[in-house]
């Protein structure tokens, strides 16, 4: 499904990602460790296509195509999706306005029609009650005066209306307490599928508790250094990341 090679990333002519290669098949869940500074949300943000950034070597390719000079809403519209660590606010746009509008675009981007109104109030009220998600929630603007819980409860909510192909969540548990963490990893659990992947990026290894991972990966000043099961995840929560940085020589 996602395939990267060799991939060099910088902004601002600042060298960030430094020879990532990463494979990931549909079915996995990978999550991708580190300490701050060592390129996880800049590899999150290239493969989702955001503009900052400048791929300077290496390829991206999702489902055997190069994906590389696509915008990022074409990226979107093939089926990534990414949730941001600090979602934006918009005021005067309710929940459900803001995702008619995004599924509507995707479906005119795949050469589809409108999703007609009564499939999408059936769709909507599907998700929400999968998700536990109270119907005044989705009539509020779009995470305007959201507590941290309830942002990322609405990105796994957009997750789950948009159904995409490859799922990157980018610390998805910051800043959240125990229960909202639970409740947002049982809606990526809900989700997942035999056809889609995930790709979880974090610092701790509580959220892989919740979200059990195939394969962890380990990323430190922007290579990806050690890859194993969850149990490296459990090794690193015991040991911090220095034990990785003498390992690698740095």
């Amino acid at each position: 499904m996602l395939k990267i090679n060799n991939l060099h990333a910088s902004i601002e002519d600042k060298s960030i990602l430094k020879g990532i290669n990463l494979e990931v098949k549909p079915g996995e869940v990978h999550a991708i460790m580190g300490p701050n500074g060592s390129g996880k949300s800049t590899l999150a943000s290239v493969i989702a296509g955001r503009e900052d950034y400048e791929v300077t070597e290496g390829t991206i390719e999702f489902e055997g195509d190069d994906i590389e000079e696509l915008a990022a809403e074409e990226r979107a519209h093939k089926g990534v999706f990414l949730s941001f660590q600090y979602p934006v606010e918009i005021p005067g746009v309710s929940v459900t306005n803001f995702m008619k509008t995004a599924i509507n675009e995707s479906r005119k981007a795949r050469g589809l029609e409108e999703m007609p109104a009564k499939d999408m109030l059936k769709l909507i009220r599907e998700k929400s009650e999968m998700l536990e998600i109270d119907r005044k929630f989705l009539s509020r603007s779009l995470n305007e005066g959201f507590s941290g819980g309830e942002k990322k409860r609405n990105e796994i909510f957009q997750m789950a209306m948009l159904e995409p192909k490859l799922a990157i969540l980018d610390e998805t548990d910051s800043g959240l307490d125990i229960d909202a963490l639970r409740i947002v990893a049982s809606g990526v659990n809900k989700l997942k599928s035999k056809d889609n992947a995930v790709v979880v990026i974090t610092h701790y290894q509580r959220l892989l508790d919740y979200i059990v991972p195939d394969f962890v990966h380990v990323l430190h000043n922007g290579k990806i250094v050690k890859s194993g099961t969850k149990e490296l995840a459990h090794e690193l929560e015991a040991k911090g990341y220095d034990w990785i940085k003498e390992e690698v020589g740095a």
